[in-house]
Order: structure tokens, then C-alpha cells, then sequence
């Protein structure tokens, strides 16, 4: 029994249409509990929605906390393991700011309305279903090391600049943190406009900052879209049977 309820919700296994169709209700129960988000008044009909989703969001928590022994093949170890894997501690930090809704009546329930804005955290189930996500995941597994270089360069050079700018111009900038903030910002060419050197130097400076911080950017663009074009032929050459 344990045996087919896995293979049904473990996306894309292979479990048939039960599979596929269990899929689709979690990813429409997804998108569905995250609709009232994006509103500020609450109605009779999201509060029927939350109590929907957070039931069937319970029931996949429970469904494969049950058949854990089955997903991390770690026999009984598996139950204690499983709770701290990072999906299942979305799964449940995505439950716990609806149990308000359940009961009100509770006083210490309502210390869970802190956690309110967890709720935005059930976007974060969509990773476990479409195979998009999984090979973006594989992308960035693999190519981790130089990911992990290029970040820890551009942070690097976030501090740098910042501290730069933050002697070269005093007046402009009240703290460090302004110049960190400048030097994000100017690193992603964003440019918001709201914190800017006014001296030569510092405008010389942020000459310098910005045109290098498109190389620093188009570094792990170039990186992840190799690899996911990488995976993606990996992918077809298997569903080819090479």
C-alpha cells in the first residue's frame, strides 16, 4: 500500500496517471493558496480556499512523511531524517501560519500569525514538481564550484567598492551600509537614482563599478545557460535511449 502511495506522489516517477493527476491537483492546490496573497482585504471565499489547500497540504505532509523510509532508503532512520530535509521544511513552514485559520479560538495559535508571510514559501513546492526545476537544480549542483567562485567575486567586489566610494565621497553616503546598497545596485546596472556620488572621482568610480559589473553578471548567466543547454541535451539523449 505504502508502495503505490509513493510512486503516486513522488512527481514524475512512475506512477501512471494516478501520478500525474495527483501532480496536478498539488500544483493547482499551489497556485490556488497563493492567490489570496496578492490581495490585502480577506473574503468568505479565501478563507474557504485556505481551509482547502492547508487540509491538502497537510495530507501530502502526512502522505509522505509515511513513506519517507521509501524516498531516502534509510530504513526506520528515514522518519527522523525526513522532517529536516529542506523540501519537507518548506512543506511544513508553508502549513504552520494557516493553523489560525483552522482555530481561531486558540490564544497561542495566534503566535503562528507572526509567520504569516511564510505562506509565500508554498511557491517554493512548485520545485518539486516540474522537471524544469529539477534540471536548473542539476545545473547549478554541478556547476556549484564555479558559481560559488563568481559569487564570492562579486561580493568581494560589492565590499570593495563600497568602501571606495564610502572615503571617497562622505557627504554622499551617511553609512557603510549606503555604500553597499550603491554598490549592489550599481554592480546590477540597476541604478534606482536614489543614493549617487556627485564628486568627479566618485562619478569616475561608478563609471568603473558599473562596466565591470556587467562582466561580474554575465559571468553566471553564461555559466547556468551552458549548463542547463548541457542538461537538456543529457535529457533527450536518455529519452533517446543513447
Amino acid at each position: 500500500m505504502r508502495k503505490c502511495i509513493f510512486k503516486i506522489i513522488e512527481p514524475f516517477e512512475n506512477g501512471g496517471k494516478l501520478s500525474k493527476i495527483y501532480d496536478f491537483i498539488m500544483m493547482g492546490t499551489i497556485i490556488a493558496s497563493i492567490v489570496p496573497l496578492a490581495f490585502k482585504t480577506s473574503n468568505t471565499f479565501f478563507v474557504w480556499i485556505e481551509y482547502i489547500s492547508v487540509s491538502i497540504f497537510i495530507l501530502d505532509y502526512f502522505l509522505r512523511f509515511i513513506t519517507a523510509d521509501l524516498k531516502l532508503k534509510k530504513s526506520i532512520v528515514s522518519f527522523f531524517i525526513y522532517p529536516i530535509t529542506p523540501m519537507a521544511i518548506i512543506d511544513l513552514l508553508s502549513i504552520l501560519p494557516s493553523l489560525t485559520v483552522l482555530n481561531n479560538g486558540f490564544k497561542l495559535l495566534k503566535l503562528f500569525r507572526l509567520l504569516r508571510t511564510l505562506k509565500v514559501l508554498r511557491t517554493f513546492k512548485f520545485l518539486r514538481y516540474p522537471k524544469s526545476f529539477e534540471i536548473i537544480a542539476n545545473v547549478f549542483k554541478k556547476q556549484r564550484k564555479i558559481l560559488s567562485a563568481v559569487g564570492s567575486l562579486a561580493v568581494a567586489y560589492i565590499l570593495i567598492s563600497a568602501l571606495v566610494i564610502y572615503n571617497v565621497e562622505p557627504d554622499s553616503f551617511n553609512t557603510f551600509f549606503d555604500a553597499i546598497y550603491w554598490a549592489t545596485v550599481s554592480l546590477t546596472t540597476v541604478g534606482y537614482g536614489d543614493i549617487y556620488p556627485v564628486t568627479v572621482i566618485g562619478r569616475l568610480v561608478t563609471m568603473l563599478s558599473s562596466v565591470l559589473g556587467i562582466a561580474i553578471i554575465a559571468l553566471p548567466a553564461g555559466v547556468i545557460t551552458g549548463g542547463y543547454m548541457s542538461e537538456i541535451s543529457n535529457d533527450d539523449n536518455k529519452g533517446a535511449g543513447l
